[in-house]
């Protein structure tokens, strides 16, 4: 099916973002659905898994399960809507091609969502190229310079330094 595995570090779980909203959400959720009952949030688990894979997405305008199983999941609601003359089909690999196609409608819903969040997030970046003899001032982040940010109250800037060398377009 082409399926890949990301895998992400543990100094830098986020991959795209998207991890940290997903995160965001199942924290509320769970938050909402366990309440005081705290000792029994395992038995909790299915019904947020489900809450949360029922929800439309706002790049694809689809449920989750959707996309990943292909069909909706029953649920007394969607027994009462269903439309009878949608059938799937039995053999497997048809099935399967159906999903496949399936599945490009929705990145490429993805792709366009993205590409007009890309557009709308950079509309007032503007691209910058540094050259060997610029001046330039660096930010001291403390994952990167953990000797120089060992408190709030020291600089968060230092320079001006002498760009020496190009190496590409980010570094």
């Amino acid at each position: 099916m082409g399926t890949k595995l990301n895998y992400s570090t543990t100094c830098h779980p986020q991959m795209n973002g998207q991890f940290e909203v997903t995160n965001r959400i199942l924290r509320t959720l769970l938050r909402a659905l366990i309440k005081t009952n705290s000792k029994a949030w395992d038995l909790i688990l299915p019904h947020a898994e489900f809450s949360y894979s029922m929800a439309p997405r706002k790049a694809t305008s689809l449920f989750p399960f959707k996309i990943l199983y292909g069909v909706e999941p029953l649920n007394p609601l969607y027994l009462i809507l269903r439309p009878l003359d949608e059938k799937l089909s039995v053999e497997a690999s048809k099935r399967v091609e159906e999903i496949k196609h399936f599945h490009e409608q929705v990145k490429l819903k993805i792709e366009k969502s993205t590409t007009s969040y890309q557009a709308q997030a950079n509309k007032h970046k503007r691209k910058v190229a540094f050259q060997p003899r610029d001046s330039v001032w660096i930010h001291l982040m403390k994952e990167r310079f953990p000797s120089k940010r060992k408190s709030k109250l020291m600089p968060r800037v230092d320079g001006p330094f002498e760009v020496l060398k190009r190496v590409n377009d980010n570094a």
